[in-house]
């Protein structure tokens, strides 16, 4: 009977990036819940990467990336619709105002 020996990979493969910088600028400044779940997930990269868990670290870094990704495109286009509804009411007003418009 011969034993087998099971080496480890002398070259892991790099950790995959973990996006917590991003996801707590999402959270701070554009959409806190999906923020919130970018940060979630990039705590476990790290923790995972650590325990040798390559696939889980790498489904960790996916799932941040796409809920910091998700936060900041609904962040911004809320930005976008307060400008254009700030922008619209402002000139209805000046409107109003111009032409003597009494309500």
């Amino acid at each position: 009977m011969e034993q087998q020996s099971f080496q480890q990979p002398t070259n892991p493969p790099t950790q995959p990036k973990n996006w917590l910088v991003e996801s707590i600028l999402v959270t701070l400044f554009c959409c806190l819940p999906f923020g919130i779940a970018g940060i979630v997930f990039a705590a476990q990269v790290s923790s995972k990467w650590a325990s040798g868990d390559y696939a889980g670290a790498l489904q960790a870094s996916k799932d941040a990336a796409r809920w910091t990704k998700i936060g900041f495109f609904v962040g911004l286009g809320l930005i976008v619709l307060y400008i254009i509804a700030i922008f619209g009411f402002g000139f209805t007003a000046f409107w109003a105002r111009r032409n003597n418009y009494n309500y």
